[in-house]
């Protein structure tokens, strides 16, 4: 049950204008006020926002406040060294260069030291590294170019290794292995070092050990340490929980880190196509790229078509190098920009550049995340209150001290002038000091921006199990505001197993597809030929010996049914040369080759694609004789076929050849590479409809994303009927849904429109067909004005620029790119549309978490400063000492926020709509539930604190042992008191607090771990916290009036809560602060 008004809980003003909301970071309405909290995306946010907040944060202990955020020197510094080692590396091989020139000038011809052999290979590792560092051309032509160095490393160029395990081994003996040192976290004395830098801490240990040493002076050994001794060992376990919190949390993230980095890549051993680690490549591994790829070592071209290599991440500049026999070195860390090839690798790991590299630089696991920063702003606030009350305690309680109105636990007054000793009035000071030192303790919560990092990491770790891998921190938290998701169709809606279920051959239906025995042996040949050798996948025999296909999905498709129809896949590639490849991209729509019979001197190109493309640019097809006959007749005839094919979810693809004669062929090898194939009058040879079913359970994921208020958006490169089909299907369009433009679109018409004509319909747009990365990126960017958080799939390299461009981008684990991947912010790791709820879910979670601990925290923090501070004020003294006040710290920070940041997400948060980037941190809702406690607990405890002697009979005991036994129960009253408003905070919005608390064995363990701990330290430590046994009828009324707080947590909800939020009312104060605090900084 939601209660209270919704509308002021879930308001969403994400609208890129700051002032437009009234919220956590972007409150307010003074024009001249920019607060520097307000950083509603971190993804591409400047280092002089970065900047700007943390000069703004009140911070007693940095090393520990911002040891998850990015450390910006830190940062500078690893870049300043990517540009070294880039330049070292160019300066070698200019230098090189240029001595090779020199030398060619002098004598015709360089030599090269002879290789030395290595164990069982004929080259060594020295020589090897050295000519890939250098590019070294004229080593590599000594060594007998391609195939002599394959030899000299015992592979084959064709079927690669073996890859046994005695063969990997020794090659990785002889070579190294593809792994370079990484830099190891942060050891747990470190992170001890780092909780113990508070600067509170520090003061109150100085503090415990004079009072240790005056306590021993005037009272013994015996007696005299326990003071002293009670504040050293609380604030101890509080660093020592503290640091064990935190190192676990950096061994998940290492974890994590280490997930990221092991990328799975297809390498050829033993003439078969095996997916193996990265880690696992080793020197003489024969390893196919294709575009999107990340080169995965050091190595050398075999045989490429239009293979061009992003080395901007070695070079450091932004330029596309084409590679051939001229120019065949790869470097590893690459990427591969256009067409496909074959590369030998010839060094791995450390001695390759960019191991050096890698292993120089640290990988920094600090991020922002908004709420991150939000949260450092909300933390500030509550500290300079908690420094404020902190000050003003001090003052009175020293005020009182010194003129003789504070009394001693037995009825005397402290501080008599003449009479009381310079010791007792150092011991005296000492106790107010360390009372107000520890007031700031409680009301400065350093824990709290880092309970979103403990929630993330919580929640990072569990979404591996959910399939979705996050490479960055912030994409958890802002796909919890994600408003829409602009979904692939190919893998996430469908489950990406195609087979071809309908063929047309010239214009004739195959019934059944796969009967080969219909063909003429003209189109046999014909089609054997434009399918064995226009593709990037492969046909090879198992190690069991089975017919195995390998490809893009579409590819083994098609090739699957080559098979059927009796194409022998080894046989017909060895007929003919490949002279010229265009490869598919998602831009053309299709892929051509250009092949020569061995004996004839006729070219024939084939090409294949999408099949409308492909249809229009034929003008004949072969009929059912193999003979040729003009299409102008029966294109529309075909037209139909496809439109039919397509509206059974059908994936439609064309294959068609043309003739070319061998002198209008470019001879020249630089020329052939630069050759545009001929894609007009083209013969149309079979059109195929592939299926590629929905996921099950994709139409309930669609309808939880719509209930939960997040559209769902199909963006695809099929045919705007396949499009429609599936889109029907998986639930995007209703069955009575209007499928005209522009809610039906294609990419091509969007691109075609104005800017003010696409901000226009934008909204509007459920399915965008035959749509190109550019449309997609056109669309995100179009989205993200109107105020839209964008979520976006992509598994191609072409859809880097969307991913990078939205909110959240999502890649493909299995069929994602490399460079998609490395664009994105979170892994989808088995394509499965369904996951990609699941992260919105735990986006819901994470903030969900976050404002569960606020609110438990924030109602500690009143409850704890308003009874000392009216305690002080009013007796002199404060009813919670230090070592109970640093238990409380302990319960409140680290242990709370351990016990409700790690609450998993329950179905309600997807009856909520999207979370608001702005929105308020704290919202009206649980402004009342705090409002609520705290003056519940306030006010029971300052009568007990006041009136507690008569209210609990002690009136006959002697005066000391009464005021220890009222003090033990406000104490044991008030940590109760939280750990019953822990279970409240749990769900902030339902009646029901208890639902799903068996889920979390973590909540549990703590909340009893916390309530046994009390009963240990009221029984049997009263001498370390200043307390005394209580009885059992003490302990029933300290129970009884804890427990209040359930049944008043469930009447609060009951009060509706006003639509302006809160926040608004108090922040006024705040804004002068930062405002003063950003006057001084920029002075």
């Amino acid at each position: 049950m939601t209660t209270g008004n919704e509308a002021a809980a879930h308001l969403d003003l994400e609208t890129g204008d700051s002032s437009a909301g009234v919220d956590g970071g972007g409150w307010g309405s003074d024009p001249d006020f920019s607060d520097p909290f307000d950083i509603a995306n971190t993804k591409n946010a400047s280092h002089e926002s970065l900047k700007r907040w943390r000069q703004a944060a009140l911070v007693l202990n940095a090393s520990r406040r911002f040891r998850y955020t990015l450390d910006l020197k830190k940062d500078e510094e690893q870049e300043k060294r990517r540009r070294m080692i880039r330049a070292h590396a160019q300066v070698i091989r200019a230098a090189l260069l240029f001595k090779l020139a020199g030398q060619r000038a002098i004598v015709l011809g360089t030599t090269v030291a002879p290789p030395s052999p290595n164990g069982d290979y004929e080259i060594g590792l020295e020589q090897l590294a050295s000519m890939n560092r250098d590019h070294n051309i004229t080593a590599l032509q000594q060594y007998g170019g391609v195939k002599g160095l394959a030899e000299m490393i015992k592979t084959d160029v064709e079927t690669g290794i073996y890859g046994d395990e005695n063969e990997l081994a020794r090659r990785k003996s002889a070579f190294g292995s593809n792994t370079y040192p990484v830099k190891k976290g942060r050891s747990f004395l470190r992170f001890l070092w780092e909780a113990w830098q508070d600067l509170t801490l520090i003061i109150l240990i100085i503090a415990a050990v004079a009072s240790l040493a005056l306590g021993i002076k005037t009272e013994g050994l015996e007696e005299g340490w326990y003071d002293g001794g009670s504040i050293t060992f609380a604030v101890l376990l509080v660093i020592f929980v503290t640091a064990t919190s935190d190192y676990r949390q950096s061994l998940q993230f290492q974890n994590l880190n280490e997930e990221k980095r092991n990328i799975k890549l297809e390498v050829i051993r033993g003439g078969r196509r095996d997916k193996v680690s990265i880690y696992e490549i080793v020197v003489g591994d024969v390893i196919p790229l294709k575009i999107g790829d990340q080169v995965p070592a050091d190595g050398i071209l075999i045989s490429g078509h239009s293979l061009a290599i992003d080395e901007s991440s070695m070079t450091g500049e932004s330029k596309i190098v084409h590679k051939d026999h001229k120019s065949p070195f790869l470097m590893s860390g690459c990427k591969v920009a256009d067409g496909a090839g074959t590369m030998m690798v010839t060094g791995v790991g450390i001695n390759t550049e960019w191991g050096l590299l890698m292993a120089s630089i640290s990988e920094d696991t600090g991020e922002e995340t908004p709420l991150q920063v939000r949260l450092n702003g909300v933390a500030t606030f509550i500290g300079i209150v908690g420094l404020t009350v902190a000050l003003f305690v001090l003052i009175i309680l020293l005020i009182r001290f010194f003129t003789g109105t504070s009394k001693n636990p037995d009825g005397s007054v402290q501080f008599v002038h003449g009479e009381t000793s310079v010791s007792e009035i150092v011991d005296g000071v000492i106790h107010i000091i360390t009372a107000a030192v520890t007031i700031v303790v409680v009301a400065v919560p350093e824990g709290l921006p880092l309970a979103v990092t403990l929630t993330l990491a919580y929640s990072m770790k569990k979404m591996m199990a959910d399939k979705a891998l996050v490479r960055r921190l912030s994409a958890c938290e802002t796909m919890g505001s994600a408003t829409t998701i602009c979904s692939d169709k190919t893998g996430t809606l469908t489950l990406n197993q195609m087979t071809v279920v309908e063929a047309y051959v010239g214009k004739q239906k195959m019934d059944p597809p796969e009967d080969g025995a219909q063909l003429h042996a003209t189109i046999s040949s014909l089609l054997d030929e434009g399918l064995a050798q226009n593709t990037s996948g492969s046909v090879f025999l198992s190690k069991e010996g089975a017919m195995e296909v390998s490809g893009s999905p579409t590819e083994k498709a098609v090739l699957q049914w080559g098979v059927k129809l009796g194409m022998k896949f080894d046989v017909v590639k060895s007929e003919s040369i490949v002279l010229h490849v265009s490869p598919f991209n998602s831009t053309k729509k299709r892929g051509g080759v250009a092949v020569r019979g061995k004996t004839g001197s006729q070219v024939h190109i084939h090409w294949k694609g999408a099949a409308e493309i492909i249809l229009a640019s034929c003008s004949q097809y072969v009929d059912v004789n193999g003979s040729l006959q003009s299409i102008e007749e029966e294109k529309e005839l075909l037209k139909d076929a496809i439109n039919d094919m397509a509206s059974k979810s059908l994936r439609c693809v064309a294959i068609a050849y043309r003739t070319c004669e061998i002198d209008t062929v470019p001879t020249d090898e630089e020329q052939l590479s630069q050759w545009t194939l001929p894609d007009e009058d083209l013969v149309l040879l079979a059109i195929v409809g592939i299926k590629d079913p929905c996921r099950p359970g994709v139409q309930d994921a669609v309808k939880l994303c719509q209930h939960a208020g997040v559209k769902v958006r199909m963006v695809t490169g099929d045919n705007i009927q396949t499009a429609k089909a599936i889109a029907l299907e998986c639930g995007i369009l209703a069955p009575d849904a209007d499928t005209s433009e522009p809610y039906v679109i294609e990419g091509k018409t969007f691109r075609e429109m104005t800017e003010k004509e696409r901000e226009q319909i934008a909204s509007k747009i459920s399915v965008m067909a035959r749509s190109s990365p550019t449309d997609k990126l056109l669309l995100v960017q179009t989205l993200r004005k109107q105020g839209e958080v964008v979520a976006v799939t992509g598994d191609g390299t072409n859809d880097a620029p969307a991913l990078h461009e939205a909110d959240i981008g999502l890649s493909m684990g299995i069929q994602g790119t490399e460079v998609a991947k490395e664009s994105s912010d979170i892994i989808i790791l088995d394509d499965n549309f369904a996951s990609v709820v699941k992260v919105v879910r735990w986006g819901r979670s994470v903030y969900a978490n976050i404002q569960k601990f606020i609110q438990f925290q924030l109602t500690v923090n009143v409850a704890a400063l308003t009874i000392n501070v009216v305690a002080a004020v009013s007796s002199g003294d404060v009813p919670l000492n230090t070592v109970q006040l640093l238990w409380v710290n302990l319960i409140m920070d680290t242990l709370g926020a351990l016990a409700l940041a790690t609450e998993p997400p329950t179905d309600h948060l997807m009856d909520r709509t999207p979370v608001g980037r702005r929105e308020p941190l704290v919202t009206n809702i649980m402004w009342r539930n705090l409002i609520i406690q705290a003056v519940y607990q306030i006010s029971v405890l300052l009568v007990l604190n006041f009136s507690g002697i008569k209210i609990l009979n002690l009136t006959n005991a002697g005066e000391e042992h009464a005021n220890m036994v009222k003090n033990t129960v406000i104490f044991n009253t008030f940590v109760l008191c939280q750990i019953f408003n822990e279970v409240n905070a749990r769900k902030p919005e339902e009646l029901n607090v208890f639902t799903g608390v068996t889920k979390n064995p973590l909540f549990t363990g703590i909340v009893g771990s916390t309530f046994i701990l009390q009963i240990i330290i009221i029984n049997f430590l009263g001498k370390f916290t200043s307390t005394v046994r209580l009885d059992f009828q003490l302990w029933v009324v300290c129970l009884a009036i804890s427990i209040v707080s359930w049944p008043l947590a469930i009447a609060g909800k009951f009060i509706p809560v006003p639509k302006t939020p809160l926040a608004k009312v108090f922040i006024r104060p705040y804004q002068s602060c930062i405002a003063a605090r950003n006057g001084s900084n920029s002075t």
